[in-house]
């Protein structure tokens, strides 16, 4: 019946084509590595070419505020939605849009170039009203690391601790990354 029936406990194993309901052109999010709902989330992304054309052969610093909004805001949030009103994302799709609302800070210590694989680290820190509040890191992965065996004993203390192992590249800190669902019939009278 219901697209997200199988996210009983968290996104592992899910699309993020199937939480993120905007256009694959911008969609900066390859896979959910770990995920607690009322924690946070570990999620990659690998920029190809069409990610970096026209910036020198690097993936832009707002497109990596981007990726990590999409990691954590709005599939986190998305999934939580779903769950409490038994809908699937495209149900909440039509009565919700997803907005970016604001961003409090944000630390840039390295870049990313093509074909450099990224992990989007969220620590959700507000969620109500369908508003959630995340702060976080990206990091540049080790080559060759395999995502999910890595993360696949991850714990919440961990996330929260940011504790990698030393070959993870701090590329950014993200603070105060706010979204909520509005209304689409609000949004309509406008």
């Amino acid at each position: 019946m219901s697209q997200i029936s199988h996210l009983k406990t968290n996104l592992l194993g899910t699309s993020p084509s199937e939480m993120l309901l905007h256009g694959p052109s911008k969609r900066y999010l390859n896979e959910y590595h770990w995920h607690d709902p009322k924690v946070g989330i570990v999620a990659s992304y690998t920029p190809e070419a069409k990610d970096v054309h026209d910036h020198f052969g690097i993936f832009r610093g707002v497109d990596q505020i981007e990726a990590f909004a999409q990691a954590t805001i709005v599939s986190c949030c998305t999934f939580l939605e779903c769950q409490k009103n038994n809908w699937t994302p495209l149900e909440l799709k039509e009565k919700f849009l997803p907005v970016f609302i604001s961003l409090g800070q944000v630390n840039f210590h390295s870049y990313l170039a093509e074909g450099d694989t990224f992990i989007s680290i969220g620590d959700i820190k507000f969620y109500k009203f369908r508003q959630m509040v995340a702060d976080g890191r990206i990091y540049k992965v080790p080559k060759g690391l395999n995502l999910n065996e890595y993360f696949s004993n991850f714990t919440p203390d961990r996330l929260k601790a940011y504790d990698l192992d030393e070959r993870f590249v701090l590329i950014a800190e993200l603070f105060e990354v706010t979204g909520r669902a509005l209304k689409k019939e609000l949004l309509a009278n406008k």
